[in-house]
């Protein structure tokens, strides 16, 4: 029993890496997630997948990456620190931070709290925030909420990217803990932009304490 789902696993994996249109690709992804395996090699396949020159492919292998978290989460960030690919990253990122696994919190605080970044870096630090709000509103483990919204606090106040102020205004708000509350209030008469100081503003009518 154990080889033939060994062997289909590895037919799956073949059909992937060899799949010469997009369609084929997703069908194939499709099919490893249908077979819930997390082995090694699946995985691997998966996160390669995310390369793909076609945004359905890499749109699929995000979606069954995160399905079959937790398994996915620890090759996720290892490939993210191995490559230097700024695609790749951007989509480990978009996995990692709909999982919301906490393993991944340092790895977003580091992505949010770069100092320069062009457009691309924009976004990805965006997604980051996000997670961060993920983990930070579903995690019992106060230290880790702590440092979360030290992370968000920065974020909300300091950079000069509005989008990324405007996410961790929207993660802070799902926190929902006294300290989120206190950055949304310190942030929001020094907020210089209007939709990001209306976010703050609902935000913080949506907290309850």
């Amino acid at each position: 029993m154990n080889t033939l789902k060994f062997t289909d696993s590895q037919q799956l994996i073949s059909q992937l890496n060899s799949a010469s249109l997009p369609a084929d690709a997703v069908s194939a992804i499709a099919a490893i997630a249908a077979s819930e395996t997390t082995e090694t090699a699946a995985i691997s396949a998966l996160i390669q997948a995310l390369s793909h020159h076609h945004p359905s492919v890499s749109a699929a292998a995000v979606e069954v990456l995160v399905k079959l978290a937790p398994a996915t989460v620890e090759p996720l960030i290892s490939n993210y620190y191995n490559s230097r690919d700024q695609g790749l990253q951007a989509h480990i990122i978009q996995a990692l931070a709909q999982i919301g696994d906490r393993t991944a919190s340092d790895l977003f605080a580091e992505v949010v709290g770069t100092e320069v970044a062009n457009h691309c870096q924009g976004n990805v630090r965006r997604i980051a925030a996000r997670g961060l709000g993920k983990i930070g509103s579903t995690t019992k483990d106060a230290e880790t909420i702590c440092r979360v919204v030290q992370k968000l606090t920065w974020a909300l106040l300091t950079p000069d990217d509005w989008g990324l102020r405007y996410a961790a205004a929207v993660s802070l708000q799902e926190i929902a803990t006294s300290e989120a509350h206190s950055a949304l209030m310190a942030a929001l008469d020094r907020e210089p932009d209007q939709v990001v100081r209306s976010r703050i503003a609902a935000a913080l009518e949506k907290i309850l304490l």
